[in-house]
């Protein structure tokens, strides 16, 4: 086993993390290459695994700053977490560029157009699956009170999270169907 350099440690986090789409992928292949080299043993990987669950935010960047650290110190993480994050952060940037340059082209804002109102129908879809059933008996007078709700406050402008507290609240105040005793 030879010591890892940080060359190597950046070679191994950014392949690995940013091959694939979603943490615990990334984590598993960096998890083989370190192994594979005698890096990184299965109680280590344990642990940083462990540590990356409890941190909040991004469990695949925690594990690669905790892994970091595990070998190369301050050093180490700073190089693991640039490794897993800088070449997805270039991506977005080139691709946010090219989208932005091209919104001009009539083709696209047509394709954007019609993207745009499939993804509000499939929103609109999955509302009505889910607040069909109570529409549907007790319920239908808080149901259509709360949509109500919901639409006049969004037409006044409130922001969708205050609108979803807002109807958080409306939910807690309206009283609750009483469920028979088994």
């Amino acid at each position: 086993m030879s010591a890892l350099s940080l060359r190597a440690l950046a070679w191994i986090v950014a392949r690995d993390c940013n091959s694939t789409i979603g943490g615990q992928a990334a984590i598993e292949l960096m998890r083989r290459s370190l192994a594979r080299a005698g890096w990184l043993d299965d109680a280590q990987h344990g642990l940083l695994l462990a540590v990356s669950r409890f941190t909040p935010g991004t469990n695949m960047l925690a594990y690669c700053a905790s892994l970091g650290w595990t070998l190369g110190r301050g050093a180490g993480a700073i190089v693991a977490v640039a490794a897993a994050s800088l070449p997805a952060a270039a991506l977005v940037a080139v691709i946010s560029a090219a989208i932005t340059s091209i919104d001009r082209w009539p083709g696209v804002r047509a394709v954007l157009a019609v993207a745009t109102l499939a993804a509000a129908g499939l929103v609109l879809s999955s509302a009505w699956t889910l607040t069909r059933p109570y529409l549907r008996g007790s319920r239908r007078i808080w149901t259509v009170a709360s949509i109500a709700i919901a639409a006049a406050l969004a037409a006044a402008g409130v922001t969708p999270v205050r609108v979803l507290l807002m109807l958080a609240i409306w939910g807690a105040l309206t009283p609750q169907k009483e469920t028979a005793a088994r």
